[in-house]
């Protein structure tokens, strides 16, 4: 694969989501009894697990079109890391998108903890928000800070640079691949009240 693949996918997400946004999403082969073809996955999706942000859906894709991990946060957790290196080299797919979107709960929840105004997330969801918290942490700073959107969106930004730098970071396969220039790897987020699909510069 090349950049230049990696581009026409990249259009054609775009293009995707133009199609949703509009109400002009296409009719699936699944539609029509066809749901058992061979997954041929164009892209990865590294994805937040909120019921709102239907990957598929979003992007108008239908079944084996995306290679979709989702977890709360849209974290590179060793799980997450592990899925799309096996998709990457599987598939030999050219690009991996981390997706994020506005209203993040699991966003919400860490900038909860920095700014110390609720008790420790129970165990489990400790995991999600112990992974979320370093890279948001300069973005909210040592002080108490006064919670809103725009600070909420700035998080939710650094937290998905900061997965894929960490998809390079601890797969040797996903960092070959894109040092070589076979996969490129970029950053997304999802709009709730519009429907669009930002992608970050």
């Amino acid at each position: 694969m090349t950049p230049t693949s990696a581009d026409r996918v990249l259009a054609a997400l775009k293009a995707g989501n133009l199609r949703y946004r509009e109400g002009r999403s296409t009719a699936k082969y699944w539609q029509s009894g066809e749901s058992n073809r061979p997954q041929n996955p164009s892209a990865i999706v590294l994805s937040c697990s909120d019921a709102r942000v239907p990957v598929e859906i979003i992007f108008d894709q239908g079944l084996g079109e995306l290679f979709v991990v989702r977890v709360a946060g849209n974290i590179a957790a060793p799980s997450q890391v592990a899925s799309i290196e096996f998709a990457a080299t599987q598939f030999q797919t050219p690009i991996v998108i981390v997706l994020g979107h506005t209203g993040c709960g699991a966003i919400s929840a860490t900038l909860s903890r920095l700014n110390q105004k609720k008790d420790p997330s129970p165990d489990n969801l400790s995991v999600i928000v112990d992974q979320i918290a370093p890279s948001i942490a300069p973005v909210v700073g040592p002080a108490p800070i006064e919670m809103n959107e725009a600070l909420a969106d700035q998080c939710m930004q650094a937290n998905i640079r900061a997965s894929m730098e960490q998809l390079r970071a601890n797969s040797k396969p996903i960092l070959d691949r894109t040092t070589s220039g076979e996969m490129v790897i970029c950053g997304a987020f999802y709009d709730l009240e519009t429907g669009k699909v930002s992608f970050l510069s």
